[in-house]
């Protein structure tokens, strides 16, 4: 896939599903990794997702403090490590969760920022922060795919933060993920529609 492509996928408007574009810097280090068009499609799905749960903590949660740039960033390079293991793409495998790390780190993304490449699929460990929590949930809710365990790590956050009850937030996010759901086939599509292969 030539670079011009990776760029257009990530950045290019779209009709069904609406999503929004992938930044500059990200959309250009999937072209500078010679990312599969697939997984760009995927990563532009799963950033649209975190953006709109950014959005809807802010909104409804102002007091949990968090870096809202870092949560998109990571939603949109959580994956790039199967630019390297392609397999994985299409059938199970871990080894581009440490991979995208390297990768990204390697195309001098501070470890901050690289680091969602590694825990994108750990969300369960300890003292893990509340953007690597969102960009794991953004990137189950994509695809209309609902993990208990996660949601209620996101719900303790939300409830620490503003002191109200953890059963009114699972009722909140309960709400907010099934919007979110609604769009999963159509964001499917869009993801299928583009080759593993590159060109």
């Amino acid at each position: 896939m030539t670079a011009t492509s990776a760029v257009s996928i990530a950045t290019a408007a779209t009709v069904d599903p609406p999503l929004r574009p992938l930044s500059e810097r990200a959309a250009l280090l999937l072209a500078g990794v010679d990312a599969p068009p697939r997984l760009v499609a995927h990563l532009r799905a799963v950033h649209d997702v975190a953006a709109r749960l950014v959005e809807w903590v802010q909104r409804h949660c102002p007091g949990l403090e968090f870096d809202a740039e870092a949560v998109l960033f990571g939603a949109a390079t959580h994956d790039i490590g199967k630019a390297v293991h392609v397999a994985e793409l299409s059938g199970p495998g871990d080894r581009h969760e440490e991979a995208g790390r390297e990768l990204l780190l390697q195309h001098g993304v501070e470890a901050g920022l690289a680091r969602f490449a590694a825990t994108h699929a750990s969300w369960a460990t300890p003292g893990i922060g509340v953007e690597d929590l969102l960009v794991s949930l953004a990137d189950k809710a994509w695809k209309g795919k609902r993990v208990p365990e996660l949601e209620d790590l996101v719900v303790a956050r939300l409830a620490t933060a503003d002191g109200r009850a953890g059963w009114e937030w699972f009722m909140k996010l309960d709400d907010a993920l099934s919007g979110i759901g609604e769009g999963a086939d159509r964001r499917l599509a869009y993801q299928m529609s583009h080759p593993i292969d590159r060109r």
